[in-house]
């Protein structure tokens, strides 16, 4: 038996019963596209956190202990941790649709120009706007929007939908809405008998001109930060080695802790968590080409 069906089976009932409070997740999750049931999903989130808590109270009793700390500060120490660790694995399975999200769109908005251009030429030769999602559809190169112009034909051949009302029910749920935008226009201009080769060529250089845009911010972000990582990741931990070497021969111990136990929490603990926070806010930043 799998995770997901133990985690299923010891909460799934809990949560369908109870599921009007997770109401604003199961709108996200929806629009995060995630391949599982929104129940199961939940479950294994809750299952996780309580893993989470049974794995993290021991072994941080155990590190505690190694400090040489007293069995009662120990056992205190250790409950919080582990509840700290459950209840952030409990958020990040909360917030994660909504990073998908924004990862998808990010996926999108960088391909949509090109994609935009690519329409605008198959529709330039005359093909169907069926014929013309079901080609871009085949294109892995455009990520999610790929993903989404399939879900579209999907409605159409297993469905049963006409093209246009495919496209509404997909754009409903789209994560980005520069592509939502794009889709209801399409559908406006096809059933108002405009000109849709001149819709595509406008949007498409007004997306081009905000995509340059956003490479400009992103460009400009990026040296800000290789500033920030060089004086906090690189300089400060030299500056604290040497202020703790200083501190030790005035003062071998602060607050219980022994300078020692200092500078390896400092050099195990807090530079790889520096790291790893600033390789993470470069992961939501990062804006694909």
């Amino acid at each position: 038996m799998g995770i997901l069906s133990i985690a299923t089976k010891i909460f799934g009932n809990i949560i369908e019963k109870n599921e009007k409070l997770f109401a604003p997740l199961k709108d996200t999750f929806q629009r995060a596209d995630i391949k599982m049931p929104f129940a199961t999903y939940v479950s294994l989130i809750f299952l996780l956190s309580f893993l989470s808590f049974i794995c993290a109270f021991p072994l941080s009793f155990l590190i505690f202990t190694l400090f040489q700390r007293g069995t009662l500060p120990a056992i205190f120490y250790s409950f919080f941790t582990a509840l700290l660790s459950s209840i952030l694995i409990f958020f990040i399975g909360y917030f994660y649709p909504i990073q998908k999200i924004s990862s998808r769109r990010r996926n999108i908005e960088v391909n949509l120009p090109f994609v935009i251009i690519h329409m605008g030429a198959l529709v330039e030769a005359g093909l169907p706007p069926y014929q013309m999602f079901k080609l871009i559809s085949t294109f892995e190169e455009y990520g999610e929007i790929a993903k989404e112009f399939r879900k579209i034909v999907r409605n159409i051949e297993q469905f049963g939908l006409d093209p246009l009302t495919a496209i509404k029910e997909v754009a409903s749920r789209c994560p980005s809405d520069e592509l939502q935008q794009l889709l209801m226009g399409f559908v406006v201009t096809t059933e108002s008998g405009g000109n849709i080769r001149l819709y595509l060529k406008t949007v498409g250089e007004q997306t081009l001109f905000e995509y340059r845009k956003r490479r400009e911010r992103y460009i400009r972000t990026l040296d800000m930060l290789s500033e920030l990582y060089t004086g906090i990741v690189i300089s400060a931990p030299l500056f604290l080695v040497a202020m703790l070497a200083i501190m030790n021969m005035i003062q071998p111990t602060i607050g219980g802790w022994t300078i020692k136990d200092l500078a390896w929490l400092g050099t195990y603990i807090l530079v790889p968590s520096l790291n790893i926070i600033f390789l993470l806010f470069l992961f939501t930043r990062e804006v694909e080409i």
